[in-house]
């Protein structure tokens, strides 16, 4: 005898048919911790709960979550109630959250919080210290993965705004044991031989777990330490890390950042012009104004009049020009009496004026000076400087001088 063939709807719709004539499931509370949070532009959330040893899905529509007293996270232990069934599209299964209440701070979530205080009391995110961003940087440095998403959203955006500007990657890893060294490494390597303006640091969205190199403190240090300003842009606009709060910027998106980074071009050249026939403007009614003045002259002081005017302006230029080359004269000799002085003293100090009056200086032959009749043996050969040349010499003694 066959066995009858379902469909995969008729399949489907059974499931969901034991599912919600389940008395367990069609009310039932879950406690685990909240993972790969998502706000929908609808405003329901999505996310996962989960243990050591699972997860579900799950999803909150904005009807019962609107009234909630705070904003689930990435890492909150919480109690969610509601109902599991199929979701007959996708063919799984999920709950549907009617009411969520917190349970305690998951484990990752204490640490970002333990960390945060911690450098938050070391002053870390203070705005005194947060740098200015370079208003049209030459050279963007970006650190992030090189196959990442974050990485081509970002050369879009820049790209678009700004086609010809230089644009330096530093190749990460952005999740796993090894990120936070290769990110800390990568910003300190931009610091010393990018020679960029700027650097965006941050990847694309993911859970907590997945973000986490970006809540370790070397690479919060590395960041607070670049002598270049930091851009954040780690996730999505919900997701906030250590990275964000030490940076100088924060960017909600890596698309975000590539906005803020650098200024659309075509509208600065539109900006520019604007500004260039502004500047015309006013210098051709400055040139009118002064047209207007020189005839309200010839009008008023026409003939002879006018030209004592014009003379005496002219010999006040004059007067205004002799006084400044008295005064640039007067500067010149003050100057020269203070270098000559310089040079009197130079020459006094100077060993070959002290040998031009018939002294010398004696030297071994490694061109040590000879200061004691104790540094030079008999038969040794020393050399004699005088002010015009030297002497070589052989000692044949030694006498001591008696001093009284």
């Amino acid at each position: 005898m066959e066995s009858e063939i379902f469909s995969v709807g008729e399949v489907t719709r059974y499931i969901k048919y034991l599912f919600d004539n389940d008395e367990i499931l069609t009310g039932i509370s879950i406690r685990g911790e909240i993972s790969n949070f998502k706000c929908h532009n609808s405003g329901h959330f999505y996310f996962s709960l989960k243990d050591e040893e699972a997860q579900i899905h799950c999803v909150m529509f904005k009807s019962r979550n609107m009234n909630l007293d705070f904003f689930p996270q990435n890492g909150l232990k919480v109690i969610a109630t509601g109902y599991i069934t199929v979701y007959e599209k996708n063919g799984e299964y999920q709950l549907y959250v009617e009411k969520l209440e917190k349970d305690g701070i998951g484990e990752l979530y204490l640490q970002f919080q333990k960390l945060k205080e911690k450098l938050q009391e070391e002053g870390l995110f203070d705005d005194s210290r947060k740098k200015n961003l370079p208003f049209l940087p030459k050279n963007i440095g970006i650190v992030t993965s090189i196959n990442g998403a974050a990485l081509r959203d970002l050369l879009t955006v820049i790209k678009r705004r700004f086609p010809n500007v230089n644009i330096t990657i530093a190749p990460v890893s952005v999740q796993g044991e090894q990120a936070k060294d290769e990110i800390s490494e990568g910003i300190e390597l931009l610091n010393i031989y990018g020679n960029v303006d700027v650097i965006i640091v941050g990847r694309g969205g993911g859970s907590i777990e997945e973000l986490w190199a970006f809540n370790e403190e070397k690479v919060a240090r590395a960041i607070a330490g670049s002598k270049i300003p930091v851009i954040s842009a780690v996730g999505h606009q919900t997701d906030f890390t250590i990275a964000d709060f030490v940076a100088d910027m924060r960017a909600p998106t890596p698309s975000a950042a590539g906005e803020m980074v650098i200024p659309e071009k075509d509208k600065l050249r539109s900006n520019l012009e604007i500004m260039k026939k502004r500047l015309f403007k006013r210098l051709e009614a400055i040139i009118s104004t002064k047209r207007q003045e020189v005839e309200y002259l010839k009008r008023h002081y026409t003939g002879k009049k006018f030209n004592i005017i014009l003379n005496t302006k002219r010999q006040d230029l004059d007067e205004v020009l002799k006084n400044l080359i008295n005064c640039m004269e007067n500067m010149i000799d003050e100057r020269k009496t203070a270098f000559n002085y310089l040079v009197e003293k130079l020459n006094a100090l100077n060993p070959l004026a002290v040998l031009s009056r018939g002294y010398s200086i004696c030297q071994d032959e490694k061109g040590k000076i000879i200061n004691s009749i104790e540094d030079v043996s008999i038969d040794q050969s020393v050399k004699v400087m005088l002010w015009d040349g030297f002497l070589k010499c052989n000692v044949n003694s030694r006498e001591k001088r008696v001093i009284e």
